[in-house]
């Protein structure tokens, strides 16, 4: 098997840093599913999700966070695909989905970080990872504005509970939807957003150079308490040193809170969960690191976006 490169998918065929790219293989996706040449809102999103973190938006500078980046979003984005696929593919008696609300998950996936975008003019934050606490609810602003342009505006209420499966300002337990339909997509999508990141190639590498930078800015390193302010994450070494916690947490997120919509990555696939197998081997590489020191992370160069 052909070693997996850097800026490519679990199935070392997509190029994650090319928009282009992942819109091939989203449109084939849907294409295979649904019978369409086209889905022009998920074509039409990554046009407009590509302008916005390149800086080619009049209204947004480029974005500023490594790690939240245009080919996380890419990656987030083709992972919601592959699992709306699998569902479709292995829901039996259960509902449908349908073509439009694959465009809408697909959608939301597109968006779900773009609160980390700082507006032109702005003056009171320095990087975009400043809005940590408080970006899903901005990205959910961007996404209800955007989707009365491409023909899913009837969607722009549920969209923002949706984007809030990704994230932690809320509670999944709290965020009220009218109908089940819009539950599994925020399911569908909160857990494309962990696997694809915790299964990318250079996942430990960005976490030490480009995810730790993100957490002092936002004020994630320490938090308050009680009793005060305590440290969480001492340093970027102590970041990957608890990365193996993170799993144990992100997997009961997984299987309880998201109700383990992340295996239908496996149905997608013709059996093999390509996801959670890198997941997996990024786990054994961080527990490696743990014990030796001799074992070292290599320094993950810049990405070049097509």
């Amino acid at each position: 098997m052909q070693q997996r490169r850097n800026e490519f998918d679990v199935s070392n065929r997509v190029n994650t840093t090319d928009p282009a790219s992942v819109r091939r293989e989203v449109v084939r996706i849907f294409g295979r599913l649904h019978g369409g040449p086209a889905a022009p809102a998920v074509e039409s999103a990554i046009a407009h999700v590509t302008a916005l973190y390149r800086g080619e938006h009049p209204d947004y500078l480029p974005c500023d966070t490594a790690y939240h980046d245009l080919q996380h979003v890419l990656d987030v984005a083709l992972a919601m695909a592959r699992l709306l696929d699998g569902y479709e593919r292995s829901r039996g008696e259960a509902p449908a989905l349908g073509p439009r609300l694959f465009q809408l998950g697909v959608t939301c996936a597109l968006f779900h970080d773009a609160g980390y975008l700082r507006r032109r003019g702005d003056r009171r934050h320095r990087r975009g990872a400043e809005y940590t606490r408080v970006h899903v609810s901005r990205g959910a602003r961007m996404l209800r504005d955007f989707l009365p342009g491409v023909g899913l505006g009837e969607y722009a209420a549920v969209a923002g509970p949706i984007l809030h499966f990704t994230g932690y300002e809320r509670p999944v337990g709290s965020i009220r939807l009218p109908s089940p339909a819009f539950r599994l997509l925020g399911s569908l999508l909160g857990s494309a957003d962990i696997i694809a990141q915790m299964s990318d190639r250079c996942y430990l590498e960005k976490c030490h150079e480009r995810l730790y930078p993100e957490f002092v800015d936002g004020g994630i390193a320490r938090r308050v308490t009680g009793a005060g302010e305590e440290t969480v994450f001492a340093s970027a070494d102590d970041l990957i040193r608890k990365t193996p916690g993170f799993f144990t947490t992100a997997s009961r997120r997984l299987d309880h809170e998201l109700g383990g919509a992340y295996q239908y990555a496996r149905e997608h696939f013709g059996g093999a969960n390509l996801y959670m197998e890198a997941v997996r081997r990024n786990i054994r590489f961080a527990e490696e690191l743990r014990s030796s020191p001799s074992v070292v992370l290599r320094r993950v160069p810049p990405v070049t976006l097509n």
